[in-house]
């Protein structure tokens, strides 16, 4: 017999719905406001590097990335940055707050068909203001048991949430496109760690997958979850 799983816990950006799409597009569109300065490429490499620096101070989410591409801005313009592109970073964030979901898809349909038979969590991280916009606006709201938005991704914050709304890691899986924060902390919290990639993935997200886990796998759309479920609990 397998072991039955009771919770299941899915992150929310770029597993439910499109978001790194909009940073892409705004990244862009700073390349754009900053062509007379550098190059797309290095200016992106120089946002990443004041990402991933202040991941620390901001945490994760829209209002972090605003402030590190103003501080990449100042940076290669040696301050001399104009006021009206400051502007335009600050107004194409505010976009980035304000845009419609738009749900990946077969999301609605598996998350509705497995709140018939398990415990559903929503795990993730970010602004709490942006993450609880986002699932309101989802429409999915209703159908999980619970949500978590958390500062950050690790094994205790999944043991803490899977034994708060369910009956311990042990009998969870966690579902999301980060490699680096929903599969393998899940796993070393002793849960089933589900892949399900996403075409645009943040480079901070990225890491090797545990090919030869026990509890590790890796679907191509999130319609094969419920199968997944039916064959290890089988």
């Amino acid at each position: 017999m397998g072991r039955r799983i009771t919770t299941i816990g899915f992150d929310a950006d770029d597993t439910l719905w499109q978001n790194e799409t909009f940073y892409r597009m705004t990244q862009d569109r700073f390349a754009g406001l900053l062509s007379n300065y550098t190059d797309p490429d290095p200016l992106h490499a120089r946002l990443l590097e004041a990402e991933r620096r202040n991941l620390g101070h901001y945490g994760f989410g829209i209002k972090g990335f605003m402030l590190s591409m103003i501080e990449t801005a100042i940076e290669v313009t040696e301050g001399r940055v104009p006021a009206s592109v400051i502007a335009e970073i600050l107004a194409a964030g505010q976009e980035m707050l304000a845009h419609p979901i738009e749900l990946l898809p077969e999301a609605e349909a598996t998350v509705r068909a497995l709140a018939e038979s398990h415990t559903l969590v929503l795990i993730t991280k970010g602004d709490l203001l942006d993450q609880e916009r986002k699932l309101a606006q989802s429409g999915l709201g209703e159908v999980f048991d619970a949500v978590e938005i958390v500062s950050d991704k690790k094994p205790s914050v999944y043991i803490r949430a899977f034994t708060t709304h369910g009956t311990g890691a042990d009998a969870a899986m966690m579902i999301g496109n980060s490699m680096k924060s929903d599969v393998l902390p899940a796993l070393e919290a002793g849960a089933w760690g589900v892949f399900v990639p996403h075409g645009l993935t943040w480079e901070v997200e990225h890491a090797k997958a545990p090919e030869d886990h026990p509890r590790y796998r890796e679907l191509e759309t999130l319609g094969g979850v419920v199968e997944l479920l039916a064959q290890i609990e089988s």
